[in-house]
């Protein structure tokens, strides 16, 4: 055990992005990518974050406590 670990909670999905799916966007021009909530109406990324590498996909999933399989971000 870590002399300094914490106990990790889940955050709740944001009501508004409940049923939503979670899609990864990549950049035109510097090919930077975004992990997020991907609203069908808009067409944007809601609460994105930036993606440098696998791990942060799988920490974004995490932090959600969604299991990357699922289809549906809010079920």
């Amino acid at each position: 055990m870590p002399l300094f670990s914490k106990s990790f909670r889940h955050k709740p999905i944001p009501t508004e992005c409940e049923g939503m799916e979670i899609k990864v966007q990549s950049s035109t021009c510097t090919g930077e990518k975004t992990i997020g909530f991907f609203d069908r109406v808009s067409g944007r990324l809601l609460y994105s974050e930036l993606v440098r590498d696998s791990s942060d996909i799988e920490w974004f999933y995490k932090k959600y406590g969604i299991k990357k399989n699922d289809e549906s971000a809010g079920r």
